[in-house]
């Protein structure tokens, strides 16, 4: 599990992806938040190398104009995620940004915890977001909070391409 405020969270996950793929291992993300047809720096990398992945949201949910499509976007997401933990035909597979669809209750929590319990041993699952249940910090190997300590948005500097997305 990747948490906390700070920035980091997905691209430690990308790394992760990157260096299990360098070793042969099958790898695969879904994206949460973002949509089906977002195309920033991590996506175009991803489609270069030829690892798949998934965008399954609708954007920030704070911007959200229909929360129920969210959830529903969510649901389906998981799904497919599910289908994706269950297959047996990964190593790694990423949910990025799947705290936000456990801590509105989009996901119920105890269908997650089954499924993950469940799962081949040796697929790993790497979870990003902020505000981790503390259900699915107990239930992990691995957990890092990265908290900010500096963040150039702070002096005036916004998102800059190739940075932040």
């Amino acid at each position: 599990v990747n948490t906390g405020n700070g920035k980091g969270k997905t691209t430690a996950a990308l790394g992760l992806m990157l260096r299990a793929h360098g070793r042969g291992l099958r790898v695969r993300m879904f994206q949460f938040l973002k949509h089906e047809s977002a195309k920033f720096g991590e996506h175009r990398t991803l489609d270069v190398l030829g690892l798949p992945y998934e965008g399954l949201g609708d954007g920030f949910t704070w911007r959200s104009r229909d929360l129920e499509n969210s959830a529903a976007m969510a649901a389906h997401g998981w799904s497919l995620a599910r289908a994706a933990i269950e297959s047996g035909e990964h190593d790694l597979i990423v949910l990025d940004e799947f705290t936000y669809a456990l801590k509105y209750g989009w996901v119920p929590w105890p269908e997650v915890e089954v499924v993950l319990r469940a799962r081949d041993p040796l697929l790993h699952v790497v979870v990003t977001g902020r505000d981790a249940l503390p259900e699915l910090i107990a239930l992990a190997d691995t957990v890092s909070e990265i908290r900010p300590v500096k963040h150039a948005y702070e002096a005036g500097i916004g998102a800059q391409t190739g940075i932040e997305y």
